[in-house]
């Protein structure tokens, strides 16, 4: 059997078990040697995943038949730009296998993961503007976006799993500090409310092309602190912020 053959048999195998017990442990061609050790580093990485996907469900196990959504959100740092937030209630019967801290998903895993998301899983998107975080300061504004998040969702949750936050409702919850890395509720609302509000910039990039929104996204960068001098604050910038708030001065 030529070696091209044996490789996409290989790479056929489920199981690294199914693996071990594969007759092609026998042929000691490199080619196919080198097949076997390529699908067992992917069938660890998968198996990997798994794994921390199981141990990220802990605090979504402990309140068993309970329906439980993650909060989180994304542009709190900024000058420029809403803050965005999401909420995400996981399927039952499908693993989202891959979720994490946004900031640690590359940026196409990232996109693949909001489109699972978006099909699998009930979401709800929550936004406060610039002019509102300039109003209520940037921590009383993001909890209003999470807020208008968790109104968004077509099924009301038991229980609130939310990244460093709390909020003023009367719905059970516990705040976690990282939470994006430690519960996948919260991670997938983190891709959620990371996608969407680059989305958002990108779009502004359209309406303000001057300022590079597309690349940094609204954060304080090199370039940006370059176009502001040049070119003031436009209007989704937060006038609360400085160096925004000195140069309206």
């Amino acid at each position: 059997m030529k070696i091209s053959d044996i490789k996409l048999e290989i790479n056929k195998i489920k199981t690294m078990g199914d693996l071990s017990a594969s007759e092609y442990n026998l042929d000691d061609r490199k080619g196919v040697q080198a097949a076997l050790k390529s699908r067992a580093r992917i069938l660890q990485k998968e198996a990997d995943l798994i794994k921390k996907y199981e141990t990220m469900m802990m605090h979504e196990n402990t309140h068993p038949d309970m329906i439980i959504a993650g909060i989180d959100e994304a542009g709190r740092g900024p000058l420029a730009g809403d803050v965005v937030a999401a909420a995400v209630i996981l399927p039952e019967d499908h693993k989202i296998i891959g979720l994490d801290d946004s900031k640690k998903v590359p940026l196409a895993k990232r996109l693949q993961l909001r489109e699972e998301i978006m099909e699998l899983a009930e979401y709800g998107i929550g936004i406060a503007s610039a002019a509102e975080i300039d109003q209520h300061n940037i921590y009383n504004a993001t909890k209003i976006a999470m807020q208008r998040a968790l109104d968004q969702l077509t099924v009301k949750p038991d229980y609130l799993l939310i990244d460093a936050m709390t909020l003023d409702n009367n719905i059970e919850q516990t705040s976690l500090i990282k939470g994006d890395a430690v519960s996948n509720s919260i991670a997938a609302a983190s891709i959620m409310a990371k996608t969407t509000r680059d989305i958002m910039m990108a779009e502004y990039d359209e309406e303000y092309p001057d300022y590079g929104f597309s690349n940094h996204k609204g954060y304080g960068t090199k370039d940006h602190l370059a176009a502001l001098e040049k070119y003031g604050a436009s209007p989704i910038h937060r006038k609360t912020f400085e160096p925004v708030k000195s140069m309206i001065r």
